[in-house]
């Protein structure tokens, strides 16, 4: 509930800024904000090698915990000032702006920082201490706030804003540091020790499979941003970056909760296969109709919300917006079936699993922009290739007996034919009213069911047989 809670205000305060900025600054300023940020991303989600579910699963098994973190703390630095090199680099090799390429420079820096905050966020979820991240990144995004507030009294340089910005982070690393890490965590003693060159390639090498699954997370939204860049305007960059905002504010309660969810499924899984098949039935119910709730909430409201938080100029982000959310309703089943394999030990197939996928959405891309000039290409083959993953997720799963034939088909028709009576209903009545009307009759139809499987029969034991009473 913390994680939950505090990501929600963090989000409402991220998305002030976002907003700011985008009302703010022009179109083309912000389309270089956006693209420098991109590449930022992109390569952040190599940098931390996609060591942390690792991580975690050795933090929770080992005794010597100490020497496992300092290990942990030397690789993610070291790379992360690799990966920053790589951040200048590709902002030279792809853009030839020297706005695009100024950005990058500064925004990069985010790069080592993350880096250094990624190993104290790992420790502190093997601990169960997340309340001490949560606590420093709603900080963080009050700060955020802060600076968006001034954008409404001063006008600022988008440069200097990314200056800003870096600061803000470094202030974010202090707190972490300081305040936010373990015990376990002790900076002086961390650079004291040392780790050999063969021992960081025996650690990358056994885990190879941990960096592919990180990277192609999200690589997965980044590569559609660069090639809207490339291929169509300012605008539509400006306009995906608008709505895949609105889907990460939408998908940050699955991933919250799956932080929480997967040390469960470990100790489950400890236990035996059977604790472990109740966690993931019961955690996939809440995610599959959070998924559909997601959906239809931006299908009904998105024509008003898009064009009153960013302006009218946006207003036509709202369509692009609506088919990126129907990816929403297989992301978080597809998030927790893939924690599902990393606790079998089966990350090798959860990679090839991505990989797939990856590959599926970038020939979908390429085919549809040689016929089709249009935003809709990447929204709708990102929609298909996560419904890939998803179908080679369940027949994994499925073979290894975590799930059944019965459950899978029951996932796809049931949801299949929630969305189609949804879209039915809102040509009949407002979106507005059909959003309430049919969530209204699926709660009274759920909890009817609910009480109706698991109603007990309360069994009278007389005391005394010969009394009638009794």
């Amino acid at each position: 509930m913390w994680g939950v809670m505090s990501n929600i205000f963090q989000n409402i305060l991220f998305s002030v800024f976002f907003i700011v900025v985008a009302r703010r600054y022009s179109i083309p300023d912000f389309a270089n904000y956006i693209i420098a940020n991109t590449i930022y991303s992109f390569v952040v989600g190599f940098s931390s090698l996609g060591l942390g579910q690792w991580f975690i699963r050795e933090l929770i098994n080992t005794e010597d915990k100490r020497k496992l973190i300092d290990k942990f703390f030397r690789i993610q630095l070291l790379v992360g000032i690799l990966f920053y090199g790589v951040n200048i680099a590709l902002s030279f090799a792809l853009y030839d702006s020297q706005l695009i390429r100024t950005l990058a420079v500064f925004i990069g820096i985010n790069v080592i920082f993350d880096n250094v905050i990624y190993v104290i966020k790992f420790i502190n979820v093997a601990e169960g201490e997340q309340k001490k991240t949560f606590i420093i990144l709603t900080a963080e995004a009050v700060l955020k706030f802060l600076i968006a507030c001034l954008l409404y009294v001063v006008t600022i340089d988008i440069v200097y804003l990314s200056v800003f910005l870096i600061a803000l982070r470094l202030v974010t690393l202090n707190l972490f540091i300081k305040f936010g890490s373990s015990n376990l965590f002790n900076l002086r003693h961390i650079f004291a020790s040392k780790i050999s060159l063969t021992e960081v390639r025996s650690i990358i090498g056994n885990n190879w499979a941990f960096i592919i699954i990180g990277s192609i997370s999200v690589v997965y939204w980044r590569i559609g941003n660069i090639l809207v860049s490339k291929v169509l305007t300012e605008a539509d960059v400006a306009h995906y970056e608008v709505s895949y905002k609105l889907f990460s504010m939408a998908e940050i309660l699955p991933v919250i909760v799956s932080t929480s969810i997967y040390p469960m499924l470990l100790k489950a899984f400890n236990t035996g296969e059977k604790e472990m098949h109740k966690v993931y039935k019961n955690a996939f119910l809440v995610y599959a109709l959070y998924g559909l709730l997601a959906f239809t909430f931006v299908f009904s409201f998105a024509d008003f919300f898009v064009p009153l938080l960013f302006g009218a100029k946006f207003s036509v982000a709202s369509v692009y917006c609506t088919e990126m959310f129907l990816t929403i309703l297989i992301f978080p089943t597809a998030l927790l079936q893939a924690n599902v394999l990393v606790t079998m030990k089966l990350e090798k197939i959860d990679m090839w699993c991505n990989i797939a996928s990856l590959l599926i959405s970038l020939t979908l891309i390429g085919i549809g922009f040689s016929n089709y000039k249009s935003l809709s290409v990447v929204n709708y083959a990102i929609f298909f290739s996560f419904l890939s993953f998803h179908i080679i997720q369940d027949v994994i799963l499925i073979r290894r007996k975590i799930t059944s034939m019965g459950h899978v088909a029951m996932f796809y028709i049931c949801s299949a034919a929630m969305i189609g009576a949804y879209y039915f209903l809102s040509t009949q009545i407002d979106k507005a009213y059909s959003f309430f009307l049919f969530w209204g009759v699926a709660a009274v139809f759920g909890a009817a069911v609910y009480v109706m499987f698991n109603k007990k029969k309360i069994a009278f034991v007389p005391e005394n047989n010969n009394d009638p009473v009794n």
